[in-house]
């Protein structure tokens, strides 16, 4: 569309303004602000991974999801089933100039079971595996620069693989901050709201217990 000049052209930039604010607002899993970027990765139950890295200062918000499997749009049932490839994780959305790449990830480390090949505590499959899932080569180099440093820093082998960043399918809206939920839910505990539900999951699960187990004061969000 063409304009004139006078009135007309401040029309036009104050509507030029506007797209402009449009296109700077962070929209879950679509557009996000001027300088958030993007990490992917797999530590578990993803209700868990979203809960720890909500609390990082720099972090806009976590997104839980599907990636690494071969099924499109795939659901919760059929990951947990088995036979997608997938796995649970997360997108962490940040601002570069608040928190690292790098740093990001040496958390990551601290805060799973980077040994165990098998799953996560007691959730067990391939749909709970730790992964790294990298999009260009700097994140990559990060990376492997803190997987590397976390296997000197832990004195054992880890088997969480950095591996190339496929699509990312973002789960069901009830698995979305799961962890703070107020809805009731059915447990084997009785009627528990959502948020009371996956603290007792949590704890019966021995996340935090294994955690602190390999990692002591070094663990990041484990009081």
């Amino acid at each position: 569309m063409s304009y004139r000049m006078g009135r007309m052209g401040t029309v036009k930039a104050g509507f030029l303004a506007v797209l402009i604010v449009i296109g700077l607002g962070i929209q879950r899993g679509k557009a996000h602000a001027a300088g958030t970027e993007v990490l992917t990765v797999a530590g578990g139950c993803f209700w868990c991974v979203e809960a720890d890295f909500e609390k990082v200062g720099g972090v806009r918000d976590v997104v839980s999801g599907y990636t690494g499997g071969t099924v499109d749009n795939p659901t919760y049932k059929q990951v947990t089933a088995g036979g997608t490839g997938h796995y649970e994780a997360v997108q962490i959305m940040y601002d570069p100039a608040r928190v690292s790449a790098r740093e990001l990830y040496d958390l990551f480390f601290r805060s799973v079971d980077p040994t165990d090949a098998g799953g996560q505590f007691c959730d067990r499959g391939d749909s709970y595996r730790t992964a790294i899932f990298v999009s260009d080569p700097a994140k990559k180099k990060a990376a492997e620069a803190a997987k590397a440093e976390a296997e000197k820093a832990l004195g054992q082998k880890i088997v969480t693989p950095v591996l190339s960043a496929g699509p990312f399918y973002e789960a069901e809206a009830y698995h979305q901050d799961y962890y703070k939920g107020s809805k009731l839910v059915l447990t084997r505990f009785g009627p528990k709201s959502q948020a009371s539900a996956y603290q007792r999951y949590r704890e019966a699960c021995g996340r935090d217990q294994r955690i602190r187990e390999l990692w002591g004061n070094a663990a990041p969000f484990i009081n």
